[in-house]
């Protein structure tokens, strides 16, 4: 299995993960992205953006770079709830009131974010990357 081809699964697993958590925010109507108003809108625009540039710009420097900023913005979610910082919830918190499926979730989104980010940053700083979409065919 390629580097790429790979990048492709993890990224839209990571993207699973990420609606899951952010459906159980709207659920749990925590202060967040999940409020009315610009913030939601958001979150579907990166999400657009990001599915766009897994699916649409596969082997171009310029998807990668996307899909680097999707998958570091889902790893600091993940690690925002593992560690508290800025204010963030902590996992055993909510996990009293939702359950151990938002520790799971939280626990894969950062797993599978942080495997992302990496396979992004070693594919947007490869010498090859880019030259797929040369290529002809």
């Amino acid at each position: 299995m390629s580097l790429s081809s790979a990048y492709t699964r993890i990224s839209l697993l990571t993207m699973l993960f990420l609606t899951l958590h952010f459906t159980d925010d709207v659920l749990r109507k925590s202060s967040g992205m999940d409020q009315p108003g610009f913030n939601g809108l958001f979150v579907m625009l990166i999400l657009v953006a990001w599915l766009y540039s897994i699916l649409r710009l596969e082997g171009r420097r310029a998807g990668y770079i996307i899909g680097l900023f999707g998958s570091f913005m889902a790893s600091f979610i993940a690690a925002g709830h593992l560690t508290g910082i800025g204010g963030d919830t902590f996992v055993t918190e909510i996990a009293a009131s939702t359950g151990p499926l938002f520790v799971w979730v939280v626990f894969l989104l950062g797993l599978t974010g942080f495997v992302s980010l990496i396979f992004s940053a070693m594919l947007v700083f490869s010498p090859t990357a880019g030259k797929a979409a040369a290529q002809p065919g």
